[in-house]
Parts: C-alpha cells; structure tokens; sequence
C-alpha cells in the first residue's frame, strides 16, 4: 500500500505505505464527500461460529487470495474517485471528483508477488492548488493480510456468523504481531517504517470470499505526523457471459487518513467490469523497416 503525502504542517513529508506485495499510494491532496460513511452490514442472526468450521473457511478464503489476483489482469473497470477535505463537524468542506479506467496488474518476480496499477483519465477534477488533496491507491488489494506469505504476521480469531443479504458470514477480526513482516509500510523522507493494521473480515462461508474488510492502525503514528488511517473495503461478484465466468472483485473503497490538523476522505467506486483484450496483428511476407 502507498501513501504519499505533500506537505503536513510546516515540513514535507513523503508519507507512503509502501508493501512489498502491495502497490497501492495515498498522497495528501482533497475532495469532496461522496455519499456518506459506507454503512455497517445487517447482522441478523449473529451467532457463535464453529471453530473447525470458522478454521475451514479462513482455509479457504487464503486460498482464493492468489486466485483473485490472477482474475484482476483479466479484467478492466471504471474507477471513480471522490476526494475530500472534512471539517471537525465530519462534513465536506472541499472535494473533487474523477473518472478512471482502471486496472491491477500483478506479477511474480523471484517468487514475490508485485501489483500495478494502471489507470487511464476518463474525467479530470479541477485542482485547487491551495487545496492539500489525499490520493489513495491500491487500497482494494489490502487482502494481502489474508496471503500466505503473510500467515504468521496475524492472529485471526472468528467472531461472529452473521446473516448478510440471505447469506451466512464469518466475521474474523485479525491484529497484527510485533516484530513479523507487514505488508505494508511508512515510507517518510526516504526511510520506511512498518505498519501495523488490525480489524475485521467479513467472509462468504459457503465459497470463501471476502465481503468486507476494515482496517485500522494498531495504535497510531503522532511522531510521524500520522494519526490515523482507516479503509474499508467492499468486494461483490462480477458476472461474465460467452464463457460463463464469476470473479470476485472491489465495489468500493472509503479511506480516512487523520493528522493532528487535518482530516482526509476518498471514496474509490469500481463498476463496468469487463474483460481486459489485447489485440496482437501479425503481417507474414513483410520486411521490418
């Protein structure tokens, strides 16, 4: 995960969550709010899990977390970012809004995994330069505190089964442990300092997918200008015809990155899924010029 950061108080600061699996960027920038705070999910019917079940399901959703990052390169979608500046009220006080086309590209080098994001302007937002602005990425691929290579560096415990849309799910909540490898970090003029998340996993029982994930710093950074970074991350099935294919992929992201003076929001909303094509032409009898 990447966060960079212009300018917090009176010194430049290059703020960047940096993961050596994980490209995503958080710059501190502005825009306006986008529909309020996502919503707690409907917990009808909350009860106490089965531990080997509860254990079976986290199995199997660690298992789908390289299955969903090989689909992403298969796949393009709209993004749409809505940034904002927020008041102590909790209200918008600035925000901006654009338009991607957006894509995540993972690949493997030296057996590590390594994502890229690609984005193509659809609709630019005008910039205020007065205006501190946050720029997020890559906050849909935080699924990485579910990757192998990340196994010992959380504890998980199920919390919960809930009921959600007619579905059973598992609610985990994980927290990080100290001295392990983190996927993500604090990158501040030039040096990077490992970021503790904790939070909680929303998982589909039946096919092991993850519905919803929230994540928090495990305490908080003041002595690096950081307060608080907040992200909850929404996932849905997309549905692709002519073949037949269902892939589980982001439907939103809302991040909140706090200083002890300033209080950012984005909203990032992934829609119009469709395959990614590349077309190769081939001239046969030609001379290259």
């Amino acid at each position: 995960m990447n966060c960079r950061s212009p300018r917090l108080g009176t010194f430049l600061a290059a703020l960047t969550l940096v993961a050596t699996m994980l490209v995503c960027t958080v710059l501190l920038r502005a825009q306006e709010p986008p529909p309020a705070q996502s919503r707690a999910l409907p917990d009808a019917a909350a009860s106490s899990p089965d531990p080997a079940k509860a254990n079976a399901t986290i199995v199997r959703s660690r298992k789908l977390v390289d299955t969903f990052f090989e689909q992403t390169s298969n796949v393009v979608c709209t993004e749409e970012v809505s940034q904002m500046i927020l008041g102590k009220n909790g209200k918008a006080l600035y925000h901006e809004d654009s338009v991607f086309e957006y894509q995540l590209q993972p690949s493997n080098h030296a057996g590590s995994l390594h994502l890229t994001e690609s984005r193509e302007a659809r609709k630019i937002a005008f910039r205020d330069p007065s205006k501190t602005l946050l720029i997020t990425n890559g906050f849909a691929s935080i699924l990485l505190v579910l990757h192998a290579k990340y196994e010992s560096s959380y504890v998980f415990e199920a919390i919960s089964d809930e009921t959600v849309d007619g579905r059973t799910v598992l609610k985990v909540h994980f927290k990080p442990v100290h001295g392990t490898p983190s996927p993500a970090a604090v990158q501040l003029l030039g040096r990077n300092y490992p970021l503790q998340l904790k939070g909680d996993i929303w998982i589909d029982e039946e096919s092991g997918a993850v519905v919803r994930l929230i994540s928090s710093l495990d305490g908080n950074l003041d002595d690096l200008g950081l307060h608080g970074l907040r992200s909850e991350i929404r996932y849905s099935t997309v549905q692709f015809h002519d073949p037949e294919e269902s892939y589980w992929m982001p439907a939103s992201a809302v991040i909140d990155v706090e200083t002890p003076k300033q209080h950012w929001r984005n909203v990032h909303r992934f829609t119009d899924y469709r395959r990614f094509r590349a077309t190769i032409q081939v001239n046969m009898g030609e001379k290259q010029p």
